[in-house]
């Protein structure tokens, strides 16, 4: 029986020591980058920013790094929050003709991940601006395992070691439009819509019936189609003021819609935009309202494979349902951003839907898709250098 206890206490031991080797290298792959909000991801819970502590580091971060970003408010929303803008570029207060990319999260206020990687990857960016290239996971090597989705050094660890002055070359060369946080009153109440009140479906009724409308769905593309074809487009949860899924009064109705639509009117050097969303670990893009082909589906699938590859995500070509021989689709949707971005204004537009539950609280799961998305906001400003 000795000789027993003696070979399980062995065994158990060793079982220890792997699992203390495993947590280092987790942690070590994890937390490598210097003075990135690390004590953020140390605690065991993870607490994400609300609309006061994303203002503070995003002013901080700022006067820190105005010489490569300029931070301003486009407009408020209902209850008076600033929706604010980051622009990284070499010269962020001057109008240049480079290309620009769009980032969006937290149209639906619930979605904490949206907005959560987006604060993530403009302290990234920030602060690897103008750095020499460093050996990142201490292994001898230096930029050996960039943004691709691959461990490329064979270490067991992915895009653990990009290039810093890859990321310089980026931030010269293109400019980067952030709206971390596009529906504050949303985040604030914990919910997916904005917060301002409603007077019946149409704004007719004599008194406030509900709060809110969906803000992806107040966008103004085809916005008539859902009366031609009311049960292809659930008409009568989007006209019903009190459903998650109301779309407003009439397009463009919401403060918050008009300063992204403002936004993209005003610089028409956007070529690609992402707007971030959870959950489910897809990636979406136009149409969704029909299953037809965009007349740049082959540039769409390109870019998104590329995405995919990087955050291991499903590129979803024909949308939830795939590809459907109803050209108005049964259950699709009218007024998202992308279609509008795309339909309007022929900006390549994607939806990414982050994470396996709405809001991760591990630690490890959140720094891993902030982490991620990183990879995948720079792959998309460096293919919008290869736009005309």
């Amino acid at each position: 029986m000795w000789h027993c206890f003696r070979f399980y206490s062995s065994v158990f031991s060793l079982i220890v020591v792997c699992l203390l080797v495993l947590s280092s290298i987790v942690h070590a792959s994890t937390f490598s980058y210097p003075n990135l909000c690390e004590n953020r991801f140390e605690d065991e819970e993870y607490q994400y920013h609300n609309y006061s502590t994303m203002t503070s580091v995003l002013h901080s971060l700022y006067e820190n790094h105005s010489d490569i970003c300029h931070m301003q408010s486009l407009g408020t929303s209902y209850e008076g929050r600033s929706i604010w803008l980051i622009k990284i570029s070499d010269n962020p207060v001057e109008g240049e003709s480079e290309p620009a990319v769009l980032l969006m999260g937290a149209h639906h206020g619930n979605e904490k991940p949206s907005y959560e990687s987006l604060i993530f990857f403009i302290e990234f960016v920030l602060k690897s601006y103008g750095l020499e290239d460093i050996d990142t996971d201490n292994d001898g090597l230096i930029d050996e395992d960039g943004f691709d989705g691959i461990d490329d050094d064979g270490d067991g660890l992915i895009d653990e070691d990009p290039s810093e002055q890859w990321i310089t070359e980026l931030v010269d060369s293109t400019e980067m439009y952030i709206l971390p946080m596009v529906n504050p009153d949303g985040v604030e109440y914990n919910w997916r819509k904005n917060h301002a009140p409603n007077y019946g479906s149409f704004g007719t009724a004599d008194e406030i019936t509900s709060y809110g409308v969906d803000l992806n769905r107040n966008y103004g593309y085809k916005w008539y189609l859902p009366y031609l074809l009311p049960w292809n487009y659930m008409l009568p949860f989007i006209i019903n003021d009190r459903s998650w899924n109301y779309r407003g009064e009439c397009p463009f109705s919401e403060a918050e819609t008009q300063v992204v639509r403002d936004l993209v009117l005003s610089h028409k050097n956007i070529k690609i935009s992402l707007s971030y969303h959870s959950y489910s670990e897809v990636i979406m893009y136009p149409w969704t309202h029909t299953s037809l082909d965009t007349p740049d589906e082959e540039l769409f699938v390109s870019i998104g494979e590329n995405m995919s590859d990087i955050d291991g995500y499903e590129l979803l070509t024909h949308g939830w349902s795939g590809r459907e021989y109803l050209i108005p689709r049964f259950s699709g949707t009218i007024g998202t951003s992308e279609n509008w971005l795309y339909g309007e204004r022929g900006i390549i537009s994607f939806t990414m839907e982050l994470c396996k539950e709405r809001v991760p609280l591990d630690p490890i799961d959140v720094f891993e898709y902030c982490w991620k998305h990183v990879g995948v906001n720079l792959y998309v400003a460096q293919r919008s250098l290869s736009f005309e």
